[in-house]
């Protein structure tokens, strides 16, 4: 299932993830640091929901309270449960 989470509180407007059961692939993010968004989709590509929140979830840029990062530990659940109705 295709999925687009708008992100709240970073440079990145917008997640797009395809989730298929548990496992989360082709992640691209709109906006934000060209080289950290290009290297989080090639080291989650394959990982589970629950991986994925455990690695990134919590992680902060800055004096932000979120990131790029935890944003999408976000939408990776966001998806999960949209995709099983929860």
């Amino acid at each position: 299932m295709q999925y687009t989470y708008k992100t709240k509180g970073t440079c990145s407007t917008e997640i797009r993830l395809n989730i298929e059961g548990e496992r989360v692939t082709d992640v691209s993010f709109t906006g934000g640091c060209n080289g950290n968004l290009k290297a989080i989709p090639a080291l989650v590509d394959g990982c589970t929901v629950e991986e994925i929140e455990g690695k990134l979830a919590g992680i902060t840029c800055g004096w932000k309270k979120t990131s790029c990062a935890d944003q999408l530990a976000k939408a990776c659940r966001e998806a999960f449960e949209a995709q099983n109705n929860i």
